[in-house]
């Protein structure tokens, strides 16, 4: 029975699903929000991360929200948030300017990893819409080695550690500059996924070369990606033309993609298209399930993309929003 956290501009829509029936709730009303992910050591334990009121902690599946961290994280925009697949008491909080924090607690206390900013490209970083500054776009835990973590920054560099956090590597071979959403899989060692601004880039060996299969990729400002909890060969991935298509509903116009061995295919039954703000995507807890979330709503796919469902939650309010995070949980 999973439990869907979606990240919306202003609110935390909260979904589950029991005995066949969906339910759903709001929290964080007007919070500013930029990233969730939720505990695999079940569905109480979540973390939001906020533009304006730093890191949020819930421990009873959203009842209640906590900030944690503002000792020791020292910037109050927190745009990403990831949990360890080897132990829920590890996460790791991405900052805008660009930091990295770890707790080992469960999100009681953080420690600084630095080092980052020391990085030779760290002169080149910049986000286009605030081009003064940067951000910790996305966290990204290997489930095959608790020391390796892929980060994306947005905008500059794929950034890796394989220690922990005590010395990083940037921009290895083939690697993209504008990594938005990164990825990997518990049955795919040494492998990772990464859906960037300048495009789609996969590694096989740990992130030390990226790979950039594009065939029938007519969109490549891409956004989001999922893949099927069975099959780590089968990639969903939201894409447009640009950043305005992508994330303006005004001039949005946005495309699901799959990808099962060398070349991607549109899917058509997902909608997608004119209006559409780019989707983010999360893998689900069962064979072939995917979450999308976009400004028209929350959708579940049991196939692998084949075919969709809108799920029950009122979406009227985000008609002009980006979703921001998805995380899923059994």
């Amino acid at each position: 029975m999973p439990t869907v956290y979606a990240a919306m501009r202003d609110a935390l829509v909260i979904a589950t699903r029991e005995g066949g029936e969906w339910t759903d709730s709001r929290r964080l009303d007007g919070r500013d929000l930029e990233c969730v992910a939720a505990s695999p050591a079940g569905p109480d334990r979540a973390f939001v991360g906020t533009f304006r009121s730093g890191l949020q902690r819930t421990s009873d599946g959203g009842e209640t929200f906590e900030r944690v961290g503002a000792d020791a994280i020292d910037q109050d925009a927190v745009l990403s948030v990831a949990v360890s697949p080897h132990d829920p008491d590890v996460v790791y909080a991405g900052t805008e300017p660009s930091r990295i924090y770890r707790s080992t607690d469960g999100g009681d206390s953080w420690t600084h990893l630095d080092g980052l900013v020391d990085l030779p490209s760290a002169d080149e970083w910049s986000f286009p819409p605030r081009p003064d500054t940067h951000h910790v776009r996305w966290i990204e835990p290997d489930p095959h080695d608790a020391d390796r973590l892929y980060v994306g920054i947005e905008a500059g560099a794929l950034v890796l550690t394989e220690d922990g956090g005590e010395t990083w590597h940037e921009r290895p071979a083939g690697s993209r500059r504008d990594n938005h959403t990164l990825a990997t899989h518990p049955d795919a060692p040494d492998r990772a996924w990464s859906a960037a601004g300048d495009g789609y880039a996969e590694t096989t060996d740990g992130g030390e070369t990226w790979d950039h299969p594009q065939d029938g990729l007519d969109h490549r400002y891409c956004w989001s990606l999922a893949l099927d909890p069975a099959d780590p060969g089968t990639v969903l991935m939201s894409a447009a033309s640009g950043a305005y298509s992508a994330h303006t509903a005004s001039r949005a116009e946005s495309y699901l993609y799959r990808k099962r061995g060398d070349e991607w295919e549109r899917l058509t039954d997902f909608p997608a298209g004119d209006g559409v703000v780019r989707a983010v995507l999360a893998s689900g807890t069962e064979a072939g399930e995917c979450f999308a979330a976009t400004n028209r709503g929350l959708y579940r796919t049991p196939d692998a993309g084949d075919s969709w469902d809108r799920l029950p939650p009122s979406w009227e309010r985000f008609a002009d929003d980006t979703c921001r995070g998805l995380a899923v949980v059994a």
